[in-house]
């Protein structure tokens, strides 16, 4: 039997063709000195919770004392982040972005609208082609796949599939992370809820997820609150639909009170890949670039797995030994990754176009 990190290593060629050896490289003391400069860096919707975010931020902040990290609305979704650039195209203050944390489908959508400028990391060719813009106006960071955060204390029987979620027994129970008309998180929830049915197109697999959820709806199981840990720990939304990175954070911090299970569904297991890119009116150009090199470098690479996310060069890093195996073991089984799908970019497009126009229509409830 092949060992764990095999496993993963097998798992993860699909999208993470890695080159043979780590990269070295790393940022210019021109740069360093521009960064310390400016001061300051701008982030958005980056929850402490989120991926490690909280650690990875931190040490930025230990590493560059000189760079003050101002954290603009961590609960924001990728559409808030695109509206958030476009709002301060002309302002310099603190208000305006310096850097986004996207879904797949916001950075070409990003690049077309002129809202993002192009920069390439030193270990820019350790980054698959298929997930990063030739250019380097937006570039791949980290993935995970869609599961279900169940609070076992009120709900004695875990759904095991998406299709479970219409059952009466979750009445009042099922929550999405975000609204599904601005959240990548939840728009994704809807294409993999779709793949479980048997549809294969972005466009057939988004309109199938939709039905599912308006059935899901009807059944009056959809709670439509944002489902976050503290709401399934109150019990508002008992179940929630979220990456697997957020689901094993909440369950590490809620720390068995209540006793919580990530269940990663039998089919539609979704691989959702996240991208970053540089404001085009980025106040502190500099320290974004220096923010990036921190983010790409060995050491934010791990700091994104230690919030139990794959980083972009997991591959590469685990080829040249330097990812510690409890952090591996930490994931869910290898056997849950191995029939995650990885959508194309024209598939995440047009899923991402069904669902926004046809939540409302289709399923109505106000997810807020």
């Amino acid at each position: 039997m092949l060992s764990t990190t095999k496993r993963l290593l097998s798992l993860t060629t699909a999208i993470l063709i890695a080159s043979s050896a780590v990269a070295t490289a790393a940022p210019s003391e021109e740069l360093i000195a521009a960064a310390k400069k400016e001061g300051q860096l701008t982030t958005i919707a980056l929850p402490h919770d989120w991926c490690g975010y909280g650690d990875v931020i931190a040490s930025f902040k230990a590493k560059y004392p000189e760079i003050t990290v101002n954290e603009l609305n961590p609960d924001a979704g990728s559409a808030d982040e695109v509206e958030a650039i476009k709002a301060n195209k002309d302002n310099k203050g603190p208000q305006a972005p310096d850097v986004v944390d996207v879904g797949l489908a916001f950075g070409p959508q990003m690049k077309k609208e002129g809202l993002l400028q192009p920069y390439k990391v030193s270990t820019w060719d350790e980054i698959p082609d298929n997930v990063k813009d030739s250019e380097g106006y937006w570039y791949g960071d980290y993935y995970g796949v869609m599961s279900f955060l169940v609070n076992k204390d009120l709900v004695s029987n875990p759904p095991k599939d998406w299709s479970d979620l219409t059952k009466a027994e979750y009445a009042n129970q099922v929550a999405l992370a975000g609204d599904p008309r601005a959240s990548n998180q939840a728009i994704l929830a809807i294409l993999a809820a779709g793949l479980a049915s048997g549809a294969k197109s972005g466009k057939d697999a988004g309109e199938a997820g939709l039905k599912l959820f308006a059935d899901i709806n009807k059944a009056g199981n959809l709670v439509p609150t944002i489902g976050k840990s503290g709401t399934l720990a109150q019990g508002a939304t008992p179940i929630v639909v979220m990456w697997d990175y957020n689901a094993l954070s909440a369950k590490k911090t809620l720390a068995d009170n209540p006793p919580v299970e990530v269940v990663v569904p039998e089919k539609g297991v979704l691989a959702g890949v996240y991208v970053q890119g540089i404001s085009a009116y980025a106040p502190h150009p500099n320290a974004a670039k220096l923010w990036m090199e921190h983010l790409y470098s060995d050491e934010g690479q791990i700091g994104w797995l230690k919030g139990y996310c794959h980083p972009i060069r997991f591959n590469a890093l685990v080829k040249a030994g330097k990812v510690p195996q409890d952090l591996i073991d930490a994931l869910p089984p290898a056997a849950s990754y191995e029939k995650a799908y990885f959508p194309t970019l024209e598939e995440v497009d047009a899923n991402k176009a069904a669902v926004t126009a046809g939540w409302d229509s289709v399923v109505g409830a106000n997810v807020k």
